[in-house]
């Protein structure tokens, strides 16, 4: 027996420290990487499509109810931008890389070239998307869009971090 207060009997010793089994983080990371490449792009032409559908009507009679596939297309864009932001919670690659290859990226270059970039976009996205796309670029929309994505894309992987040290 020993005089030390602090000594641990030898019964008594705490089991070794067992590092907790990691899981394989490939699989979230190619869902959500695969999810916002793919669904970003079709996200935004849908809100943006829609935004001009509501835009031309708005501009004939002074009212949106006239054209009820605008609005739906545009909250189905949304909901599909909202469900690419939601992919952060699986891994942040994928609202990154939507953000930033469909968003930052096209605002950065029409921001470099304009006129390049809008005649590219006629003749890609035809008249509709087109006039739609244009005024997203030139107001900056798509550019905060990007960064927004980007952002839900940061949070969701800090949030998992933080709660791996906790």
């Amino acid at each position: 027996m020993s005089t030390n207060p602090y000594a641990v009997q030898p019964h008594e010793q705490p089991e070794p420290y067992v590092q907790p089994r990691q899981s394989g983080r490939a699989v979230p990371r190619v869902i959500s990487g695969l999810g916002g490449v793919l669904l970003t792009p079709v996200a935004l032409g849908l809100t943006i499509y829609g935004g001009s559908l509501l835009q031309r009507g708005f501009s004939r009679s002074l009212s949106v109810s006239e054209d009820p596939l605008g609005i739906v297309l545009l909250l189905l864009g949304g909901l599909l931008l909202l469900g690419v932001a939601f992919l952060g919670a699986l891994s942040g690659l994928g609202p990154v890389l939507g953000g930033l290859v469909w968003g930052v990226l096209p605002g950065v270059a029409f921001f470099l070239s304009p006129r390049d970039v809008m005649s590219l976009t006629y003749d890609v996205g035809g008249r509709g998307l087109g006039v739609g796309l244009v005024t997203w670029l030139v107001m900056g929309a798509l550019v905060g869009s990007g960064f927004l994505l980007i952002g839900a894309g940061l949070v969701g992987t800090l949030s998992r971090r933080r709660s791996n040290r906790v």
